[in-house]
């Protein structure tokens, strides 16, 4: 495994450097998320102990959500707990389309819920595209055309207006713990301005993850 990556690659735009603690990430760990059986925590219990990987995705619905946290879900179990390390996606819809989207997508980490975009909005993420430029992800594998035609069968599959989150509203990632104390953040501009998982994995100091779909070859 190589060496973690220690340079932080998310810019900020507060002149704060990783490991400080500011009063915005102090103001929402006492805000609450819940989980898919609606139990509800503060979201500073979720990296108060150890380091801890957070991902904020769009909404449910979204297909470049599905299949990024489809790709999160094929990170083993031991890669994050011989690093120490939590792995937690955080959406924005009820609490009950946590087992479906986990089901859908074969995701088997943390997932929680911010229904009222409370935290969301304490830690800078925006409504809208600020950017259009073009992103090439490792982790999209549909189209623009495939994948909205797949978010609009999914949502006409739905509960008459339930659009499981704010289809305006972007994500974004953080790297904290343990304690208040942030290692890393990115801050989503657009549906596909995700940080690549292994530039997480190893910020992190996670080992990383094939993610190329290619057979494996064993030789005999």
């Amino acid at each position: 495994m190589a060496d973690p990556v220690t340079e932080q690659i998310g810019a900020r735009t507060d002149g704060r450097r990783a490991g400080e603690d500011p009063a915005e990430l102090r103001d929402a760990a006492q805000r609450l998320v819940e989980d898919a059986e609606g139990n509800r925590i503060p979201f500073g219990a979720l990296y108060k102990e150890q380091k801890t990987i957070v991902i904020f995705v769009r909404h449910f619905l979204c297909y470049v959500c599905k299949e990024y946290v489809e790709d999160l879900g094929k990170i083993p179990s031991n890669f994050l707990q011989d690093a120490n390390v939590r792995l937690v996606v955080i959406g924005q819809s009820a609490h009950h389309h946590i087992k479906p989207f986990c089901n859908l997508t074969g995701y088997h980490h943390e997932m929680y819920v911010d229904p009222g975009r409370e935290i969301y909005s304490i830690l800078g993420m925006k409504s809208g595209e600020a950017s259009s430029s073009v992103v090439l992800s490792p982790h999209v594998k549909s189209s623009l055309l495939l994948g909205s035609v797949k978010s609009m069968w999914r949502a006409m599959a739905s509960p008459a207006f339930d659009f499981q989150g704010d289809p305006a509203q972007q994500g974004g990632t953080f790297i904290l713990g343990p304690g208040n104390e942030i290692h890393f953040m990115h801050l989503d501009q657009n549906r596909l301005d995700h940080v690549p998982i292994n530039t997480l994995l190893q910020l992190a100091g996670v080992q990383t993850v094939d993610f190329t779909y290619r057979s494996q070859v064993i030789d005999v």
